[in-house]
């Protein structure tokens, strides 16, 4: 915000609260009808805001009432943190009455936040807090963005914040996430970032209890189902029960329509109707669909509906070195000896290791998987070592027993462990050399019988050479290195693809030669997490019996665009696909997509914004 228009904001903040008529235009309407609802409350703007912490009890308890929410929010903490030290922000998880439940980012801006009472425990809903991006996108049901003295109370006027609200599957407000910094800096894409992570949150909800229910997901593009850019509706026999944004909008409703439509209504309404794995509009718009049923449920629109593929886990495809490699892994692991598993993303190490696991003699014993890079760091300690009763603020009463514990007697996975913070690699350092575990809060250190096996697509080798990886921790996990090759490596992919295709599909039959050789000629940048992920949307899209053709497959793989490496002179060439598929690989982290893809971070961001913007 320049000085012209900070003044002009401070000659409507004076003219409000004298009393006198605010023109319209000179604040944005959604900030002039919170200031009205925080006036009419008799909050008065120049008083001192009073916020009461919570006690550790009344935070446990209300973490215990939010843990699907924390959970489902997880990793989006985790890489929006990045995003936010950049910018010397925080990012805050709120429930759905603005009650801050955790937050994540610049150290320096949190010590500042909390003396403005933006800490956990503490309710920024606009009845406590006046106007907020929080609390006023509460309120007004939409992402809003509140700068500086937009705030209601004077003290908040250091802030800049951006905050969406986040929907569950059946239209109820769960909570907030919200980007907040410094109001004299910078925030052009702290509002894209927060959509774009609400709209994984969102779309998180949809992998859990539907499993009796009809769910629709769709989307103009095949390689985009299954991702949180697809439309999903949610029938429960007849009763439309569940439905995310992009689902509704497109069939002409909003979230009061939950449990007061019918399939029928929708679908005649809308003009739709579900054709060999397609659904068409009356206008005629055409979009990929795949459909999951409850046992002996028909769905009774036009057309045959796709069962969804098969998630059963694949076998790993193994090659004669690494057939060699596992029968080593299996006596290093009786042996108790430490190992590494390097690859790129998408490789097949959980899936390796898995299989490892199950032929050595701690088969049927714990295989604890643990992504180091999806723990944030204020939990990670806690969730890997357990904690005694009260070791801090939110902890349950009987204490918790951590995730090593847990692995007693097997294998404990440590996935993603070149992004483990350094305190921590210090702290597993010494767990991995006494092999004993002491719970935080003080606890007597207990022995633990557990085999580590980790996993990495860094070069942990340079880490170490820059400082940023322990030199004795990769000496103590890489004793023994197995290294996954990526499928762009390997000379037998039409092998590979039949293989895989035939433990995912195994209901559809052999792949005809033209499409098994199209398949094997892609450049998979993903790996066999890609490919298994294209392969069981190719079946979800196809009926049993019915050979598949090319017209079959993704546009993306029959125009032979997915290229691994594009920079930003072929910019051009690069789908919405390719960058939503980078993007899920990695986990929603916009920097480590960027740098798959060979372009800068603010590019693949825009990009991503402006996509948004055409779809609605």
């Amino acid at each position: 915000m320049n000085i012209a228009s900070e003044a002009a904001l401070a000659a409507a903040r004076e003219t409000f609260f004298s009393g006198k008529t605010l023109p319209e235009g000179l604040v944005p309407a959604p900030i002039l009808r919170s200031w009205q609802r925080c006036a009419d409350q008799g909050l008065d703007a120049g008083s001192t805001i009073r916020a009461e912490p919570m006690t550790a009890a009344e935070l446990r308890a209300l973490h215990e009432q939010n843990e699907a929410l924390r959970l489902l929010s997880r990793s989006e903490l985790v890489s929006l943190r990045t995003e936010a030290r950049l910018t010397d922000s925080v990012v805050i998880l709120t429930d759905s009455k603005g009650l801050v439940l955790d937050t994540a980012g610049s150290p320096e801006f949190a010590g500042r936040a909390a003396q403005v009472a933006l800490r956990p425990g503490v309710a920024w809903s606009e009845t406590s807090t006046g106007t907020n991006a929080i609390g006023t996108a509460l309120a007004e049901r939409r992402a809003i963005e509140v700068h500086g003295a937009e705030h209601f109370f004077e003290p908040h006027g250091i802030l800049h914040c951006a905050a969406s609200p986040i929907f569950d599957p059946y239209g109820k407000l769960a909570g907030v996430l919200d980007m907040s910094g410094h109001a004299s800096a910078e925030h052009t894409h702290a509002m894209g970032l927060v959509r774009l992570a609400v709209e994984q949150i969102e779309h998180r909800f949809f992998n859990r209890a539907f499993d009796e229910m009809t769910v629709v997901r769709f989307h103009r593009s095949a390689d985009l189902l299954g991702t949180a850019r697809e439309g999903v509706l949610v029938f429960d026999g007849d009763k439309l029960v569940a439905g995310n944004r992009r689902a509704l909008h497109l069939v002409g409703l909003d979230r009061k329509a939950l449990r007061q439509s019918t399939r029928e209504e929708i679908f005649e309404g809308a003009g739709l109707t579900i054709d060999r794995g397609e659904l068409r509009a009356r206008n005629g718009e055409r979009y990929f669909a795949a459909v999951s049923q409850p046992r002996a449920t028909p769905l009774h629109v036009t057309g045959t509906l796709p069962r969804a593929a098969k998630s059963a886990r694949p076998a790993p495809l193994l090659t004669p070195q690494t057939r060699a490699d596992l029968a080593r892994a299996i006596r290093l692991v009786n042996a108790e000896i430490p190992l590494l598993i390097a690859g790129e993303t998408g490789a097949g190490k959980e899936v390796f290791a898995r299989h490892l696991a199950g032929l050595t003699n701690r088969a049927g014993k714990p295989f604890i998987a643990i992504n180091c890079a999806a723990l944030p760091e204020s939990l990670i300690e806690a969730e890997l070592f357990g904690y005694d009763a009260g070791a801090f603020t939110g902890a349950k009463k009987s204490g918790a027993k951590g995730l090593v514990q847990q692995a007693e007697g097997g294998i404990l996975f440590l996935d993603e462990i070149g992004d483990m913070p350094l305190l921590l690699q210090s702290r597993l350092l010494r767990v991995l050399q006494d092999k004993e575990v002491a719970p935080l809060g003080g606890g007597t250190p207990q022995k633990a019988d557990f085999v580590p096996v980790c996993a990495t697509n860094r070069d942990l080798k340079a880490m170490v050479d820059a400082g940023t990886f322990r030199a004795d921790l990769y000496f103590r996990i890489a004793q023994y290195t197995v290294t996954l090759p990526s499928l762009a490596e390997l000379p037998d992919r039409e092998d590979i693809v039949a293989t895989l295709w035939s433990q995912l599909a195994s209901a559809h039959g052999r792949l005809s030669e033209p499409v098994l050789a199209r398949l094997a000629a892609h450049h998979w940048p993903g790996n066999y997490r890609e490919l298994a992920g294209t392969l069981r949307a190719i079946a979800a899209l196809s009926d049993p019996g019915t050979p598949i053709t090319l017209a079959d497959l993704p546009q993306t793989i029959t125009t032979g665009t997915a290229s691994p490496i594009i920079h930003d002179g072929n910019l051009g060439t690069l789908t919405e696909s390719a960058m939503r598929r980078a993007v899920d690989l990695h986990r929603g982290n916009l920097s480590a997509a960027a740098r798959a893809l060979g372009i800068d971070r603010s590019t693949l961001y825009r990009r991503l914004l402006w996509k948004s913007r055409l779809d609605g």
